[in-house]
C-alpha cells in the first residue's frame, strides 16, 4: 500500500506552481515531524531499600505514557509480588524465585541472587529483543532489586549493565531517601555508596533525591557544594563519626563537582522533567566517552599487533640463523646474530669445498663392463679358464714327482 501511494504520489502533476510550492512545503513539513533515528538510553535504577525505586518506575512510566514516549519497561525483581507498572520484560516469567528457594535450599537474600544470576545467563535474549526495537523506543528502563547490594556487587549485575552498554548508552541512576539522608552522617553513606557503583560501573551516574515532596533537597545541595555547612550539621549532631564524616567529604570533594543531581516526588512527579534532561545529557556524556573509549581500545589493539608481527619477525630471524648453524642468544642483539650466521655459513661453504678438492685428487671413477659383471653375477670364462689350467699342472707335478720332501711344502695354488 505504500509503494502504491508513493507511485500515484510520483505520477501526480501539480496544477500550477502554487500547489506545487504548497505539496513541498507539505512534504518538508512531514520530514521534519519524523523522530530522528538514534540509540535508546538504558537507565538502570539503584538505591537503597526504602528509597522508593519502585515507586519511581511507576511515576516514570507514567510520566512517558502521558507524552507518548515510547519506552520500555524491564523488572530485575524475582521476589516483588506486583508491580504497579506493566513490564515488558518481567524476570518472574522466566525464574521462580520461590522455587530455586525450595531447590537449593537458600534464604531470601540467596534466592534472589541465584534467581539474577540464572537470568543473567539468558541475558543475551533480552538484549537481541531490545535491540530488535531499539529504532521505535527512546528509554529502556530497569528496575533492580531492592536489596542494592544484590545488583551491585555481583557477577549477574556486572553481566548486565555491561551487556546494556554495548549496544546503547546506558546510565545508572541512584535514588536516595532524602528525609533520611537528613541526617549527615546518612548523607555521606549514601554518597560513598554512590562513589563506589560510579568507579565500579564506569557509567554516568544521575543522583537523584526522591521524596522532595516531605522534604526539599537542597540541603543535600548545599553540602555538596560548601564543606561548611556540612560541617556545622555534623557539630550538630555531636556524632562520633564526625571526625571520619567530615574527612571523607574533602576525599569526596572531586566527585561532587562532577556529579549530576535531580530533585524528584515519586507521588506527585515534580522534577521529572529535569530527571529527563539529566538522563538525555548522561547518554550524550556516554556518547562522548564510548567514542574515546573505542579509539583508545583500537589504538592500543593496534600496538598489541605490531608488537606480535614484530615478535613473529623475530622469531622468525631466529628460524633462520639457526637452521643455517647460528648460535642464536635470544637477548644478543641482532648484529650479533647476524655476524655468527655468517660465520657458520662461511664455515659450512669451506667444508664443501674441501670435499671438492678431495674428490678431484681421486681422479674421475668410470663404471667398466667387469663392474657391471660383477653386478650381475655372471661368470667370468677367462678366469674359469686360468683356474683350470693351474689345477691340471698342479696334479700333473705331483705324479711325476711322487711324494714331497720332508720339510718341504707345497706351494699355494695359483688361484
Amino acid at each position: 500500500r505504500a509503494d502504491f501511494a508513493t507511485l500515484m504520489a510520483s505520477a501526480a502533476v501539480p496544477v500550477n506552481r502554487a500547489e506545487s510550492k504548497a505539496q513541498s512545503s507539505a512534504e518538508s513539513t512531514l520530514q521534519s515531524s519524523e523522530p530522528t533515528r538514534r540509540r535508546p538510553c538504558a537507565c538502570i535504577v539503584l538505591g537503597m531499600a526504602g528509597s522508593g525505586k519502585t515507586t519511581l518506575m511507576q511515576r516514570l512510566n507514567a510520566y512517558l505514557h502521558e507524552r507518548q514516549t515510547p519506552y520500555y519497561l524491564v523488572n530485575l525483581d524475582p521476589a516483588v509480588l506486583d508491580t504497579p507498572f506493566g513490564a515488558n520484560i518481567d524476570i518472574r516469567d522466566t525464574v521462580n524465585y520461590r522455587e530455586v528457594m525450595r531447590q537449593y535450599s537458600l534464604g531470601p537474600n540467596g534466592g534472589i541472587l541465584t534467581a539474577l544470576n540464572l537470568f543473567a545467563t539468558r541475558f543475551g535474549e533480552v538484549t537481541k529483543l531490545i535491540e530488535s526495537r531499539a529504532s521505535n523506543l527512546r528509554y529502556v528502563l530497569l528496575d533492580t532489586p531492592g536489596q542494592i547490594e544484590i545488583f551491585t556487587w555481583s557477577a549477574s549485575g556486572t553481566i548486565i549493565s555491561e551487556s546494556l552498554a554495548s549496544i546503547m548508552p546506558t546510565a545508572i541512576v541512584y535514588v536516595v531517601d532524602t528525609p533520611r539522608s537528613a541526617n549527615a552522617v546518612t548523607f555521606m553513606s549514601n554518597m560513598l555508596y554512590a562513589c563506589s557503583i560510579l568507579y565500579k560501573s564506569k557509567l554516568p551516574l544521575i543522583l537523584v533525591f526522591n521524596k522532595t515532596d516531605v522534604c526539599p533537597h537542597d540541603f543535600a545541595v548545599e553540602w555538596m557544594t560548601n564543606l561548611e555547612a556540612f560541617q556545622a550539621a555534623l557539630q550538630a549532631e555531636k556524632s562520633y563519626m564526625g571526625s571520619l564524616a567530615t574527612s571523607m567529604a574533602l576525599m569526596l570533594e572531586e566527585f561532587y563537582a562532577n556529579l549530576t543531581v535531580a530533585g524528584v516526588s515519586a507521588l506527585t512527579g515534580d522534577g521529572l522533567s529535569h530527571f529527563f534532561e539529566a538522563l538525555d545529557a548522561a547518554a550524550g556524556e556516554f556518547e562522548r566517552t564510548e567514542a574515546v573509549e573505542k579509539q583508545r581500545q583500537c589504538k592500543q589493539q593496534a600496538e598489541v599487533e605490531a608488537q606480535r608481527q614484530a615478535s613473529a619477525s623475530e622469531r622468525f630471524k631466529a628460524d633462520r640463523f639457526e637452521d643455517a648453524g647460528a648460535k642464536v642468544v635470544l637477548d644478543g642483539s641482532q648484529d650479533e646474530r647476524q655476524d655468527g650466521a655468517a660465520q657458520a655459513l662461511s664455515s659450512n661453504l669451506g667444508i664443501l669445498g674441501e670435499d671438492e678438492d678431495e674428490d678431484e685428487d681421486e681422479g674421475p671413477a668410470y663404471y667398466t663392463a667387469a663392474d657391471e659383471a660383477y653386478a650381475r653375477d655372471e661368470p667370468d670364462e677367462a678366469m674359469e679358464r686360468a683356474e683350470y689350467e693351474s689345477l691340471s699342472r698342479y696334479l700333473t707335478q705331483k705324479r711325476e714327482g711322487g711324494s714331497c720332501a720332508s720339510g718341504s711344502t707345497i706351494g699355494a695354488a695359483p688361484w
